[in-house]
Order: structure tokens, then C-alpha cells, then sequence
């Protein structure tokens, strides 16, 4: 265990657990181009535009909520992605409500000729992995209730990584 390791481990120990109630608001992506992030995350996966700042900044949504997404291009008009090896987002994960919403990504997915990175089951949740037009990856899954998650004979968790069975999910 390294040095650092060990203190956050004591300062853990030291410290009451974060608020239960405490969540991921929203999240802000830097992009290249303001109209291809928005022709992907609006036009594909059907996020709903709440409002925009001019051609640098654009706040999307699911079901109204002020945005869940935010894309900008105050430091990143143009841009590259990362390169490969270097820190940064791994992906930005999008909660689904049902299995047949997380069939319908897919099925938008499909239709706009998107590769999938990957698709897992993970016992507690099923997922598609992919790429947005900035080379930001993106989980798109669905939880499965907690009364299906596989667990031990001692109660704790048993999360795996096996192949999503896509034409069944496509069935749903």
C-alpha cells in the first residue's frame, strides 16, 4: 500500500460518510465542434436542448431538468481528443430507466451507423460502451433492481464482465 493509500485510508477511518443524498448533478464536456456535439448527443441519443450560448455553449437534458450535459468550447473550439494514455475522463455513465429505454439507445445507435465500443453485463447492470464525436467514452446502461444483483453466500456483492447478448436486449 502506498503512502498516500494509507492516509486517505486513515482519513476515511477519521470521517463520517458522505450525505446519502448526495449525488451527480451534471456533468460539462469540452468539445471541437458545438453543432456535431450537439447533432450527437441531441439528434442520436435524443437529449433535449434547454438552452445555448451562442456557438460556444449548449446545456442538454433528459425530461426537462435544467441539463444533465453540458458542451462547451471555451478552451477546446477545434480541438483534439486526448490522446490515448493520458488523464482524463474515462466515460461519462448515463442511467436509463428500463431495460426497453436502454433498447432504444441502441436502436438510435444502430440507426446513425455509431460503433459500440463494447456491451457487458455486469450482473447488477447491462451496458453499451462507445465514443461521442470527441472521443469521450459513454456508458449507456440500465440497473438492474437490487433484488437481482448477484451475491455471495455471505451477502456481499459479486459484480462480473460478461458479453451483452444485444439481440436480446434489441427484443425487448
Amino acid at each position: 500500500m502506498t503512502e498516500t493509500s494509507r492516509r486517505a485510508s486513515e482519513l476515511q477511518r477519521q470521517s463520517a460518510p458522505i450525505d446519502a443524498g448526495v449525488r451527480i448533478g451534471h456533468v460539462h464536456l469540452k468539445v471541437a465542434d458545438l453543432e456535431r456535439a450537439l447533432e450527437f448527443y441531441c439528434g442520436v441519443l435524443g437529449f433535449q436542448l434547454m438552452q445555448r450560448y451562442g456557438t460556444e455553449a449548449a446545456f442538454v437534458s433528459a425530461g426537462g431538468y435544467h441539463h444533465h450535459i453540458g458542451l462547451n468550447t471555451w478552451e477546446s473550439r477545434g480541438g483534439p481528443p486526448p490522446p490515448p494514455g493520458t488523464t482524463g475522463l474515462f466515460h461519462l455513465a448515463i442511467v436509463y430507466p428500463s431495460r426497453a429505454a436502454l433498447a432504444d439507445a441502441l436502436r438510435r445507435l444502430l440507426a446513425a451507423d455509431i460503433a459500440l465500443t463494447g456491451a457487458s453485463d455486469h450482473g447488477v447492470s447491462e451496458a453499451l460502451y462507445l465514443n461521442d464525436p470527441d472521443g469521450n467514452g459513454l456508458e449507456l446502461y440500465r440497473d438492474r433492481p437490487e433484488a437481482e444483483w448477484p451475491r455471495a453466500a455471505d451477502g456481499t456483492l459479486q459484480m462480473f464482465t460478461r458479453r451483452m447478448d444485444l439481440q436480446d436486449l434489441l427484443a425487448t
